[in-house]
């Protein structure tokens, strides 16, 4: 299994963040297996970083073996959506960067992606219409709908496989909207699809 991710796939966070130039396509990294946080569990704040930032993004699963998907046909290739969060260590992000070195280990380490309960996409209306939001002490905090992405689900899926065989179990992160922020100890994130509470989990 492999998680997929996708970055500045939503304008006002890429102005958020100071990117005012659009990707092209999408700007793809990747998260290993060890960065899975699920069910429930606590996200301990790792030692390395004093700028621990959350990202809640629509996540979708993979169920069908796919090679080189025409973007017409990848609703075929997925059956399950959530929300996620990538975990992102802000302060060595910025660091790497000012290097010009690769910053996967800002993203990739233990713990990084969490996921919560997956809803099967015949019970969604529309994926490319699809309201989301996350909570931070029972504060909302960001809003999303996937009708704003840069790249839909589609695009991304179609994208992706012209590199790497989608299998079944992998998981894509589509981007995160605006109001992305630190996290502290004791904090609790809670994640919804319209008004369905998906995800919720403490930071420890």
């Amino acid at each position: 299994m492999k998680i997929v991710a996708v970055g500045w796939n939503y304008p006002d966070h890429n102005k958020e963040l100071d990117y005012s130039l659009m990707p092209k396509e999408p700007v793809v990294f990747m998260k290993p297996d060890s960065a899975l946080l699920k069910d429930g569990k606590p996200f301990f704040i790792p030692d390395f970083s004093d700028e621990i930032e959350y990202e809640a993004e629509i996540v979708v699963r993979i169920c069908k073996l796919g090679k080189s998907i025409p973007e017409k046909f990848a609703y075929r290739y997925y059956d399950a959506v959530t929300v996620g969060i990538d975990f992102t260590a802000r302060d060595l992000q910025r660091t790497f960067r000012q290097q010009g070195n690769p910053w996967e280990l800002s993203k990739g380490f233990d713990s990084s992606a969490a996921i919560g309960e997956f809803i099967p996409v015949e019970e969604i209306p529309d994926i490319h219409s699809l309201p989301f939001r996350l909570e931070l002490n029972g504060k909302k905090v960001q809003t999303g709908n996937t009708k704003e992405m840069i790249f839909s689900v589609d695009h991304i899926i179609s994208y992706v496989s012209m590199f790497c065989t989608l299998k079944i179990g992998d998981l894509i992160f589509t981007g995160t909207p605006p109001g992305v922020g630190k996290v502290a100890i004791d904090d609790k994130l809670e994640g919804f699809i319209n008004e369905q509470k998906v995800l919720g989990f403490y930071i420890r």
